[in-house]
């Protein structure tokens, strides 16, 4: 019977969701976590939507929870570094996507918020490896490449960057073009 509750009050979460009616989603997920304490995915869908609104506390606070639920779970911890990211806390997001990156190491959103997060605190060399990590797991999204790049202008390795230009003028062409309009490099056709 509670299996039963459960699944109908997620049909209805689902339900508000897909009308785009947060607030009643939410009350719905409030409802949950309550009545369903150990089950993640209630927890996980309000952590998301307290993110998403800016409540970040209340999203850190549903990540802590269910990282004591789950603590082997790389998505939480990469979602965790979101948030701390959001928030400027550039530290605490660097050690949650580290620990989702350990976790998972094909996770290749965690290597590119780690990358991130170095390229903030100015360690371009960490960021490099993240990046690259990033781009040898998803070979076609240009984000990694794009910062990438742009680690190397900021090193004043002009050449790095120019091969990473023509790299995505292979497949995404108008990154390329941003990349040349931001940096003044100019790349000729893809080598890739």
């Amino acid at each position: 019977m509670k299996r039963l509750a459960y699944l109908w009050l997620k049909g209805q979460a689902v339900l508000w969701l897909l009308l785009g009616r947060n607030a009643q989603a939410m009350a719905v997920f409030e409802h949950m976590v309550q009545h369903f304490p150990q089950a993640a995915y209630p927890r996980a869908s309000r952590a998301h939507m307290h993110a998403q609104a800016g409540r970040h506390a209340q999203a850190l606070d549903d990540f802590d929870a269910l990282l004591r639920l789950k603590p082997e779970d790389a998505h939480i911890w990469f979602n965790k570094g979101f948030v701390y990211e959001q928030l400027e806390r550039w530290d605490e997001a660097l050690a949650a996507f580290r620990r989702a990156a350990e976790l998972s190491p094909k996770l290749d959103r965690a290597w590119y918020g780690m990358g991130l997060v170095l390229i903030r605190l100015q360690r371009h060399d960490e960021a490099i490896a993240a990046l690259k990590r990033n781009t040898e797991l998803q070979p076609m999204s240009p984000y990694g490449w794009y910062q990438l790049a742009r680690v190397h202008v900021d090193r004043r390795e002009p050449d790095e960057a120019l091969k990473i230009i023509r790299h995505l003028k292979g497949f995404e062409p108008k990154v390329a073009a941003q990349l040349e309009r931001e940096t003044g490099l100019q790349a000729g056709a893809s080598s890739a």
